[in-house]
């Protein structure tokens, strides 16, 4: 099974396309049978996720934390899963064309990082390695559907006349449960990282670009909750802190990996 694991991703990738493209239609044309097809395209491209993930996992004899790649595939695989759960449970299929573009971009993004599995360096052999890399996982799996949720929120603010979409006051409410179902793992993933930080170079802290913008994000998100609580920042205000929260997340685990050196470089390798 190891053998596929790239083809196992690669085909999750193009059933997120056809996804994508099938609850866009639906919400476009309203056909209640491109609602069906997106669904069961949607199931289809989080099970192939999974599989190659297994397969990762078979292949490398560890469990696939290690690289940009691997973490990648298993953000992904957490966002599929976290909207087949919301249209599940919000009984709404329009909610697949804001999140299953974002789930087949990334998807295509950390494809093209696609790396043979490799033992694990010795920074990385550490019981805290599963904790800290799954709340990251869960953590900005939340938050990636935020995003999604504060698009859409947009789309429907343009709209004019009677719309079937949820509203604004709804989509607004769903954003700030997303975020607020983040924070915790949020916290968690620099508390982890913290301590095994601690393990492996024998200090808590080390400003490290990574780091520093895991810190930036969370305070980001923060101050969100901060003025929704006691300022009261609704609406568009407070859609554009989830927005811009997650623009921090991208850069946290995206381009600090591409654009700056640091402890957490091995995160290419």
């Amino acid at each position: 099974m190891a053998a596929y694991e790239g083809v196992l991703f690669a085909g999750a990738f193009f059933l997120y396309f056809l996804a994508a493209s099938c609850y866009l239609l639906r919400l476009v044309w309203k056909a209640p049978v491109w609602g069906r097809a997106a669904t069961i395209l949607a199931v289809l491209a989080v099970s192939l996720n999974a599989a190659a993930a297994v397969a990762r996992t078979a292949g490398a004899g560890r469990a696939p934390f290690a690289n940009m790649y691997e973490f990648g595939m298993l953000f992904v695989l957490c966002l599929g899963l976290l909207h087949l759960f919301i249209e599940w449970r919000q009984k709404e299929q329009s909610f697949g064309a804001f999140i299953m573009p974002v789930a087949f971009l990334f998807s295509g993004f950390f494809a093209l990082y696609y790396q043979e599995a490799r033992p694990l360096m010795p920074a990385l052999k550490s019981n805290w390695l599963m904790a800290h890399v799954l709340t990251a996982v869960v953590a900005y799996g939340f938050l990636a559907v935020s995003f999604a949720l504060g698009l859409m929120f947009y789309w429907r603010q343009g709209l004019q006349g009677v719309t079937t979409l949820p509203s604004l006051e709804r989509l607004e409410n769903m954003t700030h449960q997303a975020i607020v179902a983040a924070m915790p793992f949020l916290t968690l993933l620099i508390i982890t990282g913290a301590v095994w930080a601690e393990y492996a170079w024998g200090t808590y802290w080390r400003w490290d670009p990574k780091e520093t913008w895991s810190l930036v994000t969370w305070i980001i998100y923060a101050v969100y909750l901060h003025g929704r609580l006691s300022r009261g920042w609704r609406g568009r205000k407070a859609v554009n802190w989830a927005l811009g929260g997650f623009l921090a997340v991208v850069f946290t685990f995206i381009g600090v990996n591409l654009l700056l050196s640091g402890l957490h470089s091995y995160a290419l390798n």
